[in-house]
């Protein structure tokens, strides 16, 4: 960061509450603070020391940029926020949306939400905006879409299965998936957990 500018930091946001996207703060507090860390409520709830926390959103002013932090609801995790540059058309996304491999369904994902909440993130985004994913190189809004297409189609294939009474461990081999089922396990677990499982009738089908 050094190399490219010289202005003094102003914030650290973190997108959400996974080590690998807050356990560099020390180090970037050490080498260009002092700065405050901002996060969402929740992420900070999950063990991130902040020093500012937020609900819904909030606005940075960096005198010559106003930078918007929203929390478009839950998906990855409870706290995902995406960082908006207006004036510079851009979204920084974080593991909301991920370019380098299928999106990460954790044990702290919210399955059920994550279309939802992506409808919102594409609500900010333009059709030459520059959206940086979590992971990756970044996207535009067409591969959002995509994603938040796939990601829907997991959450309305659980919401099928638990309709039709089907149990959670035979959920995986029961269906086919926009991603590797083996990717899919803690999404499965934790969207039952959302909706109500009916008890299953015959006829099976």
């Amino acid at each position: 960061v050094r190399s490219l500018v010289s202005a003094p930091l102003h914030a650290i946001v973190n997108t959400h509450s996974h080590y690998d996207h807050v356990l560099g703060n020390p180090i970037v507090l050490r080498d260009l603070g002092p700065a405050p860390v901002i996060a969402h409520e929740d992420t900070a709830a999950h063990g991130v020391p902040a020093d500012r926390t937020f609900s819904s959103a909030l606005t940075l002013d960096l005198g010559d940029r106003q930078v918007e932090l929203v929390h478009p609801g839950r998906g990855h995790t409870g706290g995902d926020l995406v960082v908006r540059v207006p004036d510079a058309d851009l979204v920084l996304a974080g593991d909301l949306v991920e370019e380098s491999a299928a999106p990460s369904f954790g044990d702290d994902c919210h399955p059920m939400d994550w279309p939802f909440t992506l409808d919102l993130v594409l609500q900010l985004i333009g059709p030459d905006t520059v959206v940086v994913p979590g992971h990756g190189a970044p996207v535009g809004r067409e591969f959002v879409q995509e994603q938040r297409s796939a990601i829907g189609v997991v959450a309305e294939t659980i919401r099928g299965l638990a309709d039709r009474g089907v149990p959670a461990d035979q959920a995986l081999d029961q269906a086919t998936w926009p991603y590797p089922k083996e990717g899919l396990v803690e999404a499965v677990r934790r969207g039952y957990e959302q909706v109500p499982v009916a008890p299953r009738q015959l006829p099976l089908v």
